[in-house]
């Protein structure tokens, strides 16, 4: 499927509307562009549950190339100071290692501990993405042991999973920064909501716990209604648009994006790049019907 795709020019047009490319040569540019025009941006260099050592301490030298260009991208780029970051990077400690056995949590959370030190050096932000439920332990572990020495290190919640508040409430005392999204993997009921309204009510008491408590709320959704919500609750908790900040995606809602821009609010664009970008087109079609209808117009109308 990932050759017929990209094979044809139409299709591969698709692609490249939601990943930036497969070199860091392809992204730096899309990246550039997307600040120019005021946005911030985070960067996924693609690729999960890695199971060779190699492949692991590969992610983690292109992720340390990645932060230098990055840095530098920001830099030729005229914009007001301001202590939040324009540029971060995103990772999934499966990348680094996690998946390597028995030893894979400890290997990842000591690479998770050189990017970050790198991250420091060149004022770039790190989150730490969420993947399926049974990493969720492993993965918070090592972001609080992380946060020691890294205090604004933050990591994604999914809000279909029913401990999302709970670690919402957690993380939120503890002054985590914290990205919320609804989440992207296929779980069992017994771990995730299933239904549509009950992810979306998760979502709306997650996002009320932040914006009442969290350090720096990250409001991941293309969603209306929780936009909505979010700037309704930071009016209520006398948040400015510097204590929080919205996420999007590559390549979807770009009006949007820039509108929230325009009326003074922070927003960070989730840009994925890298040979991987399969399994990542595959959830973020899922994720919304009129992504999938817009894909299949495309394969069709050649």
């Amino acid at each position: 499927m990932k050759r017929a795709i990209t094979r044809v020019p139409v299709t591969a047009a698709v692609v490249r509307r939601f990943v930036a490319g497969e070199t860091r040569a392809e992204l730096v540019p899309v990246a550039r562009a997307l600040l120019e025009s005021g946005r911030a941006v985070s960067v996924d260099f693609l690729g999960e549950y890695t199971t060779d050592r190699g492949q692991a301490d590969a992610a983690v030298a292109e992720y340390l190339s990645l932060i230098d260009d990055l840095a530098e991208a920001d830099h030729t780029v005229p914009g007001a100071h301001s202590d939040i970051p324009r540029v971060e990077v995103s990772l999934k400690l499966s990348a680094l290692g996690q998946s390597l056995g028995q030893d894979g949590p400890a290997i990842a959370a000591e690479n998770l501990h050189k990017l970050c030190a790198k991250a420091v050096e060149r004022h770039v932000w790190v989150t730490v993405d969420a993947e399926d439920h049974s990493t969720t332990a492993d993965t918070l572990e090592a972001v609080r042991q992380a946060r020691a020495e890294f205090p604004w290190l933050a990591v994604a919640l999914q809000t279909y999973l029913r401990q999302a508040e709970g670690n919402a409430r957690d993380l939120a005392a503890a002054g985590t920064r914290i990205r919320l999204c609804k989440g992207a993997y296929q779980e069992p009921g017994t771990v995730a909501y299933q239904r549509r309204a009950e992810v979306d009510a998760s979502y709306l008491r997650c996002l009320a716990v932040l914006m009442h408590t969290a350090w720096y709320p990250m409001i991941a959704s293309h969603d209306p209604a929780m936009i909505a919500a979010a700037l309704a609750l930071a009016a209520e908790n006398n948040r400015k648009p510097g204590d929080f900040e919205f996420q999007m995606l590559y390549g979807i809602r770009d009006a949007e994006q820039r509108r929230l821009v325009s009326e003074g609010h922070a927003l960070r664009v989730y840009i994925p790049y890298g040979t991987q970008w399969y399994g990542y087109l595959m959830r973020r079609l899922a994720e919304r019907p009129a992504n999938l209808a817009f894909f299949l117009r495309a394969l069709t109308d050649r």
